[in-house]
């Protein structure tokens, strides 16, 4: 595991260091920043839904892959994190915290002994280890690994709840992985269903999402009572995104929240209906960019896919008071072309100028960055108020 930024002074460490206490100005770009006053504002509205709700708040770590702000949402209330990996379980691991689920699956041998030396890690600190499994394959591999450590790992069984991508179809399968789950004991502990819906979160229409969710419940309930008429209880039921949670939420089935997007959001979640029954989040997370090039009405920033994931679309420009309405354009790896908007009108910003963009997508977006730089007091004129560093950047193992 690579060593942590913020323990070792390289000559690069120490210059983004020097940013500390200085003016957003001062940042080097292209930079991801993050809205320190929006980011706690998020977690607050999160921490308060789960409260309201009485469900446990589990968020995804994957958006930000940074010990910092996991620990941020465990002093707000957060219960523990996801992750996907097992490097980023590790990662976060070493920065401290204790109570991790891996939500997804993991059939590598080599991997599967980590996934233990993690677990048994985690317990002698008064933590715990999770993960996900859809086969009986993975049940088995899981049971061999733990069998190096006296140490019992929690274990999700994952359900296919309309996406169609892992976990198991509900049916009578599901008691059988429930059962064979439950002959490893006491290695390894079933601690109930992971029913995560990824196609519902950016369908555009509240109802698109209500009915994903209402067809989600359907199945949980069924496999719920496929298991408690098997004589096996569900202890817990995990699961829900950005775009869904609220649903979630009311079905009374999930006890336990996993969305991560919220403490961020990003352009393609913005593009969604807003649904009444769920907080409104702000844009937290922007890429300071600045122009490097101009012709006519055209400008060229120097923020290009190096800087930013584009799988969920292209940034969208976060106009200052004072600035036009403007569009982003691909421009390649390491340009961005920016034009005004349909019917916008106004004065271009001027060579040297920044203009910042709401990524399209937070996660992989974050990949991207050694580092994020939180800001204080706004984006026109805050002050770099600390380093976060992206402990899982790349981690994909």
């Amino acid at each position: 595991m690579r060593p942590s930024p913020d323990a070792t002074l390289t000559p690069a460490v120490a210059r983004l260091k020097s940013w500390i206490g200085q003016g957003v100005d001062a940042l080097e770009t292209p930079a991801l920043v993050i809205d320190v006053e929006a980011l706690n504002r998020n977690m607050q509205r999160m921490t308060e839904f789960a409260a309201k709700h009485r469900v446990r708040l589990r968020p995804h770590a994957k958006t930000h892959k940074s010990g910092d702000i996991a620990h941020l949402q465990l002093q707000a209330g957060a219960v523990g994190v996801c992750v996907q990996t097992v490097a980023e379980a590790e990662a976060l691991a070493a920065r401290g915290v204790k109570d991790i689920f891996i939500s997804n699956q993991v059939l590598a041998v080599p991997r599967l002994r980590r996934v233990a030396a993690l677990a048994h890690q985690l317990a002698q600190r008064g933590g715990r280890l999770a993960i996900a499994v859809d086969s009986g394959e993975g049940v088995t591999r899981l049971a061999q690994a733990m069998n190096l450590t006296n140490k019992p790992i929690d274990v999700f069984l994952e359900i296919d709840v309309g996406q169609g991508r892992c976990g198991v179809p509900v049916g009578e399968a599901v008691v059988v992985l429930a059962r064979l789950i439950a002959d490893h004991a006491p290695r390894l502990h079933f601690a109930g269903l992971h029913a995560y819906h990824g196609g519902a979160q950016h369908v555009r229409s509240v109802l698109g999402r209500r009915e994903a969710i209402a067809g989600a419940a359907q199945r949980v309930a069924e496999a719920r009572r496929l298991l408690e008429g098997a004589g096996i209880e569900v202890p817990l039921i995990t699961g829900a995104g950005t775009g869904s949670f609220g649903q979630e939420a009311a079905s009374g089935l999930w006890g336990e929240l996993q969305a991560g997007s919220f403490i961020f959001m990003d352009a393609d979640y913005a593009l969604n209906e807003r649904d009444p029954a769920q907080p409104v989040f702000e844009h937290a997370l922007f890429l300071k960019s600045q122009v490097i090039s101009a012709r006519g009405e055209q400008l060229v920033v120097d923020a290009g896919h190096k800087s930013h994931a584009v799988d969920s679309g292209l940034p969208l420009v976060h106009s200052l008071p004072g600035q036009p309405a403007m569009v982003y354009a691909n421009g390649g790896d390491e340009h961005g072309i920016l034009r005004l908007a349909d019917g916008a009108e106004g004065q271009l910003p001027a060579l040297g100028d920044t203009v910042w963009l709401i990524p399209g997508h937070c996660d992989p977006t974050v990949n991207l960055h050694d580092a994020m730089f939180a800001v204080r007091d706004g984006l026109a004129g805050g002050v770099v108020e600390s380093i976060v560093w992206v402990d899982a950047r790349g981690y994909t193992g």
